[in-house]
Formats: C-alpha cells, structure tokens, sequence
C-alpha cells in the first residue's frame, strides 16, 4: 500500500489565455498536515478543487493512494471550499441529518462528528446564530461524515477571531492524529507553521518548494523567496 495519499503529475489548468496552474507535481504523506501557502490568486483553490473532484485538470493526473484518481474516491475525501454549505434555519444536528440522508450515510455518526468538532452541546441552537468559528466546525464535521481518508480544508481560517482560530488549529492536529490526511491551504504563513508537518509554496501557478522548511531559514524567508523567483520568471 502506497505512503503516499495525494500526488499530482505534471498538473495545469487554463482559464482562457491565463494559466492557473504550471506543470504542478505534490506529493501528500499519509497521515500528515500538508499546508498549501500561497498569495492570494496563486492557484491555491483551483489546485484543491481538481483534487476534490470539483474541477478537471487540463493536463496531468492525479493518484489517490498509489492508484489513478476516480470519482470513487470522492467517498474517501472530505471537502470545505470557501463558505460552509449550511442551512442557517437548522441546528447543527439538522443540518448533519440532511446531509447523511443525501449520501446514505448511518445517522449514528452524527454525534460522533459533533463530538469531533467540538458541537455536542450546541442543541436547539441554529447554525445561523453560530460564531464564524463554529459555522467552520460544523462544515468540517460535515465533510468527516464518510470516514474521509483525506481532508481539503481552503482557508479555514478566514475570518476567525484569535480563539477561533486556535480551536480550528486544535482540531486539525487532532484529525492528523486519528490518522486522517488534512491538506489546509493559507495566505497566513504563522498559521501554517504552527499546524503543518510539510508545507508546499505556490506561486504564479508554480509549485516552488515543498517539505520540511530548510536548515536555517524561517517559513517567511522561505516563502518570500519563491514569490520573488517565480515573479521574476514570469516577468522573463
């Protein structure tokens, strides 16, 4: 069995005369948090919505678990894109209920997931009165419903307070530790640094750099220094 969860070969994608992603090549460990930096409008988001079946690639491909990607796989992954699908108007169980019913999932993992996030007590309370922080658990809670062997997580932390922030952060350790793969994507190089085991640098479509951070340099310098190469070779 393969050590690898995630890997693309040679992956690009066009939106008309611009391309998004360059000849991209990651490869994600089993069990880790893989941390996707990148300024804002680099690939980041497109990279994760072909890996989580979202979007089809233009060239390259795509293995989950040592074998060519299919849309069977899609019953392995757990996905949060941008804003939680939420039913404001449901509690947060309501919501998990609904989403179970559409994939034929057993409601008994309902209270499993909440426990998970961290949303057991939340009751009667409706999710449209949830703090951003928890309306981002409870779309984690729901994208861990199928036993998700790898997590797509796209700028989890956009707009949270400090502790929500650090709660987040809590939880996504946690699930590395129950030995599911979390891939996070970030602008914020602190917060990566703080939760990832290996961290990829993207830029301009162009996957600059990833592993562990290099001897001697701090994750800025590193960063800063990808930006700089690959703005400097899309200028040439």
């Amino acid at each position: 069995m393969s050590k690898i969860m995630i890997e693309t070969r040679g992956i690009s994608k066009h939106f008309g005369s611009q391309k998004a992603l360059d000849q991209v090549s990651l490869m994600i460990p089993k069990g880790c948090v893989y941390g996707l930096l990148g300024p804002n409008g680099a690939g980041k988001s497109t990279l994760m919505k072909i890996l989580s079946g979202i979007m089809k690639a233009d060239e390259g491909a795509v293995y989950f678990d040592g074998k060519p990607w299919s849309r069977a796989d899609l019953g392995k992954t757990g996905v949060l894109i941008e804003q939680p699908p939420l039913y404001e108007n449901l509690t947060a169980e309501e919501n998990l209920r609904v989403r179970t019913l559409l994939l034929g999932l057993p409601k008994s993992r309902i209270g499993e997931v909440l426990q998970i996030a961290g949303l057991k007590n939340t009751g009667k309370k409706r999710s449209g009165q949830f703090s951003m922080g928890m309306k981002q658990r409870l779309g984690i809670a729901a994208a861990l419903l199928n036993h998700p062997s790898l997590l797509i997580l796209d700028e989890p932390t956009n707009g949270l307070d400090p502790f929500g922030i650090q709660e987040l952060r809590e939880l996504i350790r946690s699930l590395a530790d129950q030995g599911i793969t979390v891939m996070v994507s970030s602008h914020i190089l602190s917060e990566i640094e703080q939760v990832a085991d290996y961290v990829g640098i993207i830029s301009e479509g162009v996957l600059g750099y990833q592993g562990g951070l290099k001897e001697g340099k701090d994750l800025e310098e590193l960063f800063t220094e990808v930006v700089r190469k690959n703005r400097r070779e899309m200028v040439c």
